[in-house]
């Protein structure tokens, strides 16, 4: 341990009496390190991570599919979800969930808010409970009852400052009053859905019919179902709903559409196909590594040259050839740790950038951060990338030619043709990475410019602006006097100097 230490502290001295070589080599390190910890932290958060819920792997997202109608997917209907709640038995619950946009009025100016519609089965299905009060029962989701209101923790500390005394209060939710029931936990994210309120659906059994597919479903698995289960269990009831809500639709149109169920993983379902996305990144940084793990290999390879007869005269003083190794071996691994730190250091900030700055696009970004494994991956390349630049000079230059080392002249005459070709192979290995990560990216621009240049459909693209116009209920309840305002609104706009049109469209 001694040895060891005294041989840490000889490290550190011969590094600092070469500060542009030690300097040179961790930014190059760092850049290539903090690059694949930063990317492999969002694969971890992204992919990797179990979703933030009791037993995830037991979670399934319920679609549909109708390829006869050209549907890959289709969503969730309630005559579905009653059908699988009272006639299946490859799930325990199941749930069906909606977004909105609610109009909140009584606490200063009307809000548009972004709430959540829940059958009462679908928080506890995913293992949520309220930190304050109580969550939906059968009761509150019953067409009639009471209307009721979970809070999430974000809107209750904005709206009511984290007041304890909120449950039992009521709120005015587009024009009809609401008592909140509960508080949702903190930092509870809803697959990819960022909801201030949740509220019940209320469906009336006896107005609902097979079709309207305009809702989400899930269900956790019952011990022993499969997702192969699942659907089989699925494909079963599909028939009995048709029998059991009489509707527009039959078996023989059922049967046209090859209507069939789509259970699947939730977690495809939050991530998507951005998956392939992210691995194609993590192997790109992955090239960056391997090129600047060559740089350093170099600039070692050139730095063990000028020590050869430094290496002599301790192997003439009786130093063996694993003590060569070791000491050589042993300043490329603190390199390599000086690297990671500060690698480390540049993908912290790199995260919190990217945070910040949300990009809609990127699935579970609260979750992307650095964690243990994270950690534990960083370390396992610095580690790797020692290695990579530091076993070869190590290995090459640990034997020391004691005559011609110690010859007058011997430094100069070092460099043979073996140390050029390894250095000269190093260097042709930097430029087949860099053609590739080139090539890669020259064909991703080109693509870019391409879809670019996709015509729209119409004409003068950078002439035309959009927006969004929402006038809550709690303003004007009447549609025809809606209608109206938005025609007031028009022509509004079409007054503005410069407009040449303007005109309204809505679902």
């Amino acid at each position: 341990m001694d040895s060891f230490t005294q041989q840490l502290r000889y490290t550190c001295r011969k590094l600092l009496r070469a500060p542009l070589f030690t300097t040179v080599a961790v930014l190059t390190l760092a850049v290539g390190i903090g690059s694949n910890a930063a990317i492999f932290s969002v694969v971890n958060g992204v992919l990797l991570k179990p979703l933030a819920f009791d037993d995830p792997d037991e979670l399934v997202g319920i679609w549909h599919t109708a390829p006869g109608l050209d549907f890959d997917e289709l969503n969730q209907s309630p005559v579905l979800h009653f059908t699988y709640l009272d006639e299946g038995t490859a799930f325990e619950p199941v749930g069906m969930w909606d977004d909105e946009t609610v109009s909140v009025t009584g606490l200063d100016q009307p809000k548009q808010v972004p709430a959540m519609y829940v059958t009462h089965q679908t928080l506890p299905l995913l293992g949520v409970q309220p930190m304050m009060g109580r969550t939906f029962t059968p009761e509150d989701d019953s067409p009639g009852a009471p209307e009721t209101i979970l809070l999430s923790h974000g809107y209750w500390v904005r709206r009511f400052g984290g007041d304890r005394d909120v449950i039992g209060r009521t709120m005015a939710i587009n024009n009809t009053t609401m008592e909140i029931i509960g508080v949702l936990p903190e930092g509870l994210r809803f697959l990819a859905s960022d909801a201030d309120i949740y509220l019940p659906f209320q469906f009336d059994r006896a107005q609902v019919y097979f079709g309207n597919f305009s809702y989400q479903a899930l269900g956790r698995l019952a011990p022993g179902a499969t997702v192969t289960s699942a659907n089989a269990d699925l494909e079963r009831m599909i028939p009995m709903a048709v029998d059991l809500f009489p509707g527009p639709f039959n078996l023989g149109m059922l049967d046209d559409a090859q209507f069939g169920p789509l259970v699947r993983p939730l977690k495809q379902d939050v991530v998507g196909n951005i998956g392939s996305v992210l691995w194609v990144l993590l192997g790109t940084v992955a090239i960056i590594l391997l090129i600047a793990c060559a740089n350093v290999a170099n600039l070692f390879i050139v730095r063990a040259e000028g020590r050869q007869r430094e290496m002599a005269v301790r192997t003439a003083l009786g130093a063996e050839r694993g003590q060569i190794v070791g000491q050589l071996l042993t300043e490329s691994v603190v390199l390599g740790v000086a690297g990671g730190l500060t690698g480390l250091a540049l993908a912290y900030g790199g995260l919190k950038l990217l945070v910040a700055m949300g990009p809609a696009s990127l699935p579970r970004l609260s979750e992307i951060g650095v964690d243990p494994l994270v950690l534990g991956f960083t370390a396992a390349i610095s580690v790797v990338a020692s290695l990579l630049f530091g076993l070869f000079p190590a290995l090459k230059f640990g034997q020391a030619n004691l005559v011609a080392s110690l010859k007058e002249g011997g430094r100069g005459g070092s460099a043979g043709k073996a140390q050029h070709f390894a250095r000269n192979s190093l260097v042709v290995v930097q430029m087949a990475l860099a053609l590739i990560l080139l090539a890669g990216s020259g064909l991703m621009i080109r693509s870019f410019q391409a879809m670019r240049s996709v015509a729209p459909g119409f004409e003068a693209p950078e002439q035309v602006l959009t927006f969004r116009v929402v006038i809550p209920s709690a303003e004007i309840e009447e549609h025809v006097q809606v209608a109206q305002a938005h025609r007031e609104i028009l022509r509004g706009l079409q007054a503005i100097p410069g407009v040449a049109s303007a005109s309204f469209a809505s679902s």
